[in-house]
């Protein structure tokens, strides 16, 4: 069994053609999903990078494995402590570590693991490739790594190799003699100058005035295709543009990899895979060009599975990215751990029968401190450190009659908040009766302050609200945060 997982970091999914877009973003991935599975509901369990990659290594919720931040406690995994054996639990139930008992060779090609410290991440993976930039490289300086690699060896049998794309991510950085393939498509149309001029109005890191965090950054100019804030329609434009080119330039390079397997010979007896770390926020809730929220936004992946043998359709049950993790062990003859969180649907996924769950609970501790819980159309969002956005403690969205989430539900729904809030509830007892170390990840990152991203921010944002005309927010953020301001 030959499986090729790109990784694209913070592509979501409804800016690609398979999923509705209206931009020609991806033809590539659009015809790898007209061969393949496409799910429609995949989210991540924890958002944003480092939290959904150490729960897609683990298999594991970040409750469980302790990891939901990115500075702080809880951006390291809980300690085994005296129990621990010569190898560790990690090391015996890792995702790599399942794939490798089922015989695959394990190889990934990603600077994450340096990025973010998150030296877990290269657990049980035969070979390790850092093109070296942190996250900064771009398609081109990460494909040739592949090619070279499925140039020497995809002509075997029996490998797993992972190749991590990041050209949406921030900043956006095509290289400018690709062009602007979009500049004359329409934009988004959810995102009028009325939604921009109340979003200008606003406040929190990454709004509309602060786009690059939480003010003016040196060398802003660095990056053109990257607008610094939403002063005008044309700005909105730039940051759509900007982040679709990155989009359809990571397409172009999955053209150059699939374009390889089949020159070997061996395209149709791969199983090829195209999935993301989260998604981003695009100017929904007040968030451009980031990824702060445990909202649909933010937590729903593109998964994209081409599987030798299996019938190409849509999959619209829930799932957990780690579900499938889960799933791909059982369809390449391995067993899934028994301390996973992830369930396999490997059966239904070869019958054709979607095997979800009901609901699901997604979590962010990064940025903004929330946990949400997906229900048939609903998305219910519990807010515990807004990080300065002030968003109320419960929101609640339509997310099929308002999938960019501008209007809150939760003052006239209180029946749907209380089935929110009590499947939370229950959600967190059952996690917590499992878990290995009596405290909740959650606590811990706002007993340290808070999310790492807003951790001593306030002050001077406090200033920077003032000093530009938002008084009002600074007072009010001022009054939520006293220990803080």
């Amino acid at each position: 069994m030959r499986v090729l997982v790109i990784d694209i970091d913070s592509l979501r999914p409804d800016h690609l053609g398979c999923y509705g877009y209206h931009r020609r973003t991806s033809p590539n991935i659009d015809a790898l999903a007209a061969q393949g599975v496409r799910f429609e509901h995949c989210h991540v369990s924890d958002a944003p990078c480092l939290p959904s990659r150490t729960a897609l290594i683990t298999g594991r919720f970040g409750i469980h494995n302790g990891v939901i931040g990115h500075g702080g406690t809880a951006a390291e995994p809980f300690i085994e402590g005296k129990g621990r054996g010569f190898g560790s639990k990690l090391g015996q139930t890792s995702w790599m570590r399942c794939l490798r008992n089922a015989g695959l060779k394990t190889v990934t090609i990603s600077p994450f693991g340096e990025r973010h410290s998150a030296w877990w991440w290269y657990a049980n993976f035969s070979e390790i490739y850092n093109p070296g930039k942190g996250g900064l490289e771009r398609a081109d300086e990460v494909t040739p790594l592949a090619i070279d690699w499925l140039k020497r060896n995809g002509g075997a049998d029996n490998w797993f190799l992972h190749v991590n794309l990041w050209d949406p991510h921030t900043p956006y950085r095509t290289p400018e003699d690709f062009g602007d393939p979009f500049r004359n498509d329409p934009l988004p149309a959810w995102l009028t100058e009325e939604v921009r001029r109340a979003h200008w109005e606003g406040c929190g890191p990454h709004s509309a005035r602060e786009v690059r965090g939480y003010g003016p950054v040196p060398h802003e100019n660095r990056w053109p295709r990257q607008p610094a804030e939403i002063a005008s329609m044309e700005d909105v434009r730039k940051l759509f543009d900007g982040y679709d080119t990155g989009v359809r330039y990571a397409d172009e390079h999955i053209g150059h990899l699939l374009e390889m397997l089949a020159g070997l010979g061996v395209l149709e007896d791969t199983a090829v895979i195209l999935t993301a770390d989260h998604g981003e926020n695009l100017g929904e809730l007040n968030i451009y060009g980031d990824h702060h929220t445990a909202d649909e936004i933010t937590t729903r992946i593109p998964l994209i599975v081409r599987w030798p043998g299996i019938s190409p359709r849509v999959d619209s049950a829930f799932h957990y990215q780690i579900d499938f993790a889960a799933t791909l062990v059982e369809l390449v003859g391995g067993s899934v751990p028994g301390n996973w969180d992830g369930r396999s649907f490997a059966k239904g996924f070869q019958s054709g029968v979607a095997e979800g769950r009901e609901s699901l609970i997604v979590s962010q501790g990064a940025w903004i401190c929330q946990r949400a819980v997906r229900f048939e159309d609903y998305l219910f969002l519990r807010t515990y450190h807004d990080s300065y956005h002030a968003f109320p403690d419960i929101m609640l969205f339509d997310i099929r009659s308002d999938p960019h989430e501008q209007r809150n539900l939760a003052p006239d729904r209180p029946d749907l908040c209380t089935r929110g809030a009590t499947a939370l509830e229950a959600w967190t007892a059952e996690m917590m009766c499992s878990a290995s170390h009596a405290q909740d990840p959650m606590w811990t990152v706002l007993r340290e302050g808070g999310p790492f991203h807003s951790r001593g921010q306030l002050s001077k944002y406090l200033a920077r609200l003032r000093q530009t005309g938002r008084a009002g927010w600074a007072d009010r953020l001022a009054a939520a945060h006293p220990d803080e301001a």
